[in-house]
């Protein structure tokens, strides 16, 4: 294989993504400078695959872990195992990233127990270590590694808040919904979906992301964007793949959904 070839074949690994600004620029800066990286934003709106992105762009292993309410520090750090008659300690994910170097990112992590905090605070500032306490081990981070870390500041309340504390041990980038010719964009480059199809969804999603806090607790996303367009191509009723695709995935109300339904159908001259 040539040269040519090589680089092409890298270029079509690397995961599709439609830049907003100078995202990809901080995100390079930051992993140069072995900062830490907070990304917060929407649901929806490019955060892990800006991420899957970065990753492949840079060359970097990607240990991704997706936080909730019953996720510790053990599920991060590891534990001890038995198994065949013996205790066998395991690595988990963010320990691996660290031995190995990557990135460990951790997705909505007010989600997960406030423990965590504790294990993330010293890898998250000048030192770059994880201490295991259950082996006494004390690693260091290599040059490669790096964290990073997103939430949806909407989710945010008393109860699941990012600390201060922590926050500020990160390089922060706040994301939101593209404008429209960049949703489009992105909407085409996913689906090879026309450039018709692609601007009537991001019509529907603007008016729909306008009814937010009022009558919907979350907006379109771009990602039900990219459901609707697929089923769209692959033969289904424009007006049916928008409902099963978008409306009925942003509320449980039959009432708003069929007020919402009116503006798909609007938009599609039905």
């Amino acid at each position: 294989m040539n040269m040519d070839n090589r680089a092409e074949t890298q270029q079509l690994d690397i995961p599709y993504y439609q830049a907003a600004g100078d995202e990809v620029a901080v995100f390079e800066h930051a992993w140069k400078n072995r900062l830490p990286l907070l990304i917060k934003g929407p649901t929806g709106c490019g955060k892990t695959r800006f991420v899957a992105h970065m990753a492949a762009r840079l060359g970097l292993p990607l240990h991704t872990v997706a936080c909730h309410d019953d996720l510790t520090a053990a599920d991060l750090v590891g534990r001890h195992l038995i198994g065949d008659g013996k205790t066998v300690w395991c690595d988990g994910p963010l320990t691996r990233a660290v031995r190995e170097g990557g990135i460990c990112y951790l997705d909505e992590v007010v989600e997960a127990r406030k423990d965590t905090t504790v294990v993330l605070h010293p890898l998250a500032d000048d030192r770059r270590i994880l201490p295991i306490d259950r082996t006494g081990e004390l690693l260091e981070a290599p040059p490669s590694f790096m964290l990073v870390v997103s939430y949806n500041p909407g989710y945010q309340n008393l109860l699941k808040g990012m600390k201060p504390s922590t926050r500020q041990r990160f390089v922060s980038l706040r994301f939101d919904f593209p404008r429209a010719e960049q949703e489009e964009a992105i909407l085409i480059g996913e689906t090879a979906c026309p450039p018709d199809l692609a601007r009537r969804l991001v019509a529907i999603a603007g008016a729909l992301r306008a009814l937010k806090d009022r009558d919907l607790e979350e907006a379109a996303s771009t990602r039900l964007l990219i459901y609707a367009a697929l089923l769209i191509k692959d033969g289904m009723d424009p007006v049916a793949a928008c409902r099963v695709g978008i409306i009925e995935s942003l509320t449980d109300d039959h009432e708003v959904a069929e007020a919402l339904m009116e503006v798909v159908s609007a938009t599609f001259g039905r």
